[in-house]
């Protein structure tokens, strides 16, 4: 089994903030996000929290189906870009 991760830290939020799943709250202000992919599953599963806060919250429209690592890393950078710029990182 393959997997891979990452964690960015630091992150200020754009204007709307980033949306968690299952009905979760806005999150806005200096986050962390951080991403799992895994061979398996074939999943990128992208969580989010405040920076230095304990819990991670599944970001909404998470997970996304990724090839593979390569795959993940890059939506691992788009969902950064997309948090900055205020937009919604895992759009449908």
């Amino acid at each position: 089994m393959s997997w891979a991760s990452w964690t960015t830290r630091g992150i200020f939020t754009g204007r709307s903030g980033v949306r968690t799943g299952e009905g979760g709250p806005v999150l806005n202000g200096e986050l962390d996000v951080h991403t799992t992919w895994t061979e398996d599953d074939g999943l990128a599963h992208v969580t989010v929290q405040y920076s230095g806060a304990s819990e991670w919250l599944p970001m909404a429209g998470s997970p996304v189906v990724c090839s593979d690592e390569h795959a993940s890393r890059d939506l691992h950078e788009r969902v950064i870009a997309a948090v900055r710029a205020g937009e919604e990182p895992l759009a449908p």
